[in-house]
């Protein structure tokens, strides 16, 4: 049984989520405000996080950027307020889907089923596979990455991004056949959640994230992977 947590101090709005949550099957938590939220991911490790952005001690930015650090755990944010800028920031910080209120409950239903359907696919692959392109090496069966002798920390989406990228390798993929390979076909956000990931990526494996030579990118279609001659 999938675990929710909700992290919402409207407790009218709290409570009818929560009740037509546990009636599909999932088990629900709740949290308030900001500071217990961050204590109940940290503790229960919710397989969903559906978060207020204005929220009470600790803001929903605030938890998304400090759980980005710490975990790969699908977040999707609600808010009130209709910014366009309220909604690029949330994707800028990680965040898989965001939904602004009011919404109605079929779609906010439909986008959790389809949020948990995305994290239960886990890619496989029979036999030993090493990927190298340059100094980068990715192993995806034991889904490890290197640049040089040093080993990369990567969450869980930076991964499965730069081992379809070095898969690939030589081939324009476009952000859309991006979107479909790492975050799945029912993915409901855009194209700015692969512009913002491939950002982290390129911070992790150039050596000038600023002048990029292994992650090129396509302008108006997408990235191509290349490992330098000189490398």
């Amino acid at each position: 049984m999938p675990t929710i947590l909700l992290i919402e101090d409207e407790f009218t709005f709290a409570e009818a989520l929560r009740y037509n949550l546990e009636r599909e099957g999932y088990l629900v938590l709740h949290a308030s405000d900001g500071i217990h939220g961050l204590d109940l991911a940290r503790r229960e490790l919710p397989n969903l996080i559906v978060l207020d952005i204005m929220l009470p001690r600790l803001d929903g930015f605030s938890i998304c950027r400090i759980l980005r650090q710490e975990s790969d755990v699908p977040i999707m944010m609600l808010t009130a307020r209709q910014d366009e800028v309220d909604r690029i920031a949330g994707l800028e910080l990680g965040a898989d889907d965001y939904i602004g209120k009011p919404f109605s409950l079929g779609e906010f239903l439909a986008r959790v089923r389809a949020i948990l359907r995305r994290s239960e696919r886990q890619p496989r692959h029979t036999g030993r596979e090493l990927l190298e392109a340059g100094v980068i090496k990715v192993d995806p069966s034991s889904r490890r990455a290197w640049r040089d002798s040093d080993e990369l920390t990567l969450p869980q989406k930076e991964f499965d991004l730069l081992t379809c990228l070095i898969r690939h390798h030589g081939i324009v993929l476009s952000r859309d056949l991006l979107l479909d390979h790492v975050w799945g076909s029912d993915f409901v956000g855009d194209s700015r959640t692969v512009d913002v990931h491939i950002r982290w990526l390129r911070e992790k494996i150039e050596y000038d994230p600023a002048r990029p030579r292994y992650i090129q990118t396509v302008r108006g279609i997408g990235y191509r992977f290349e490992a330098p001659a000189d490398a």
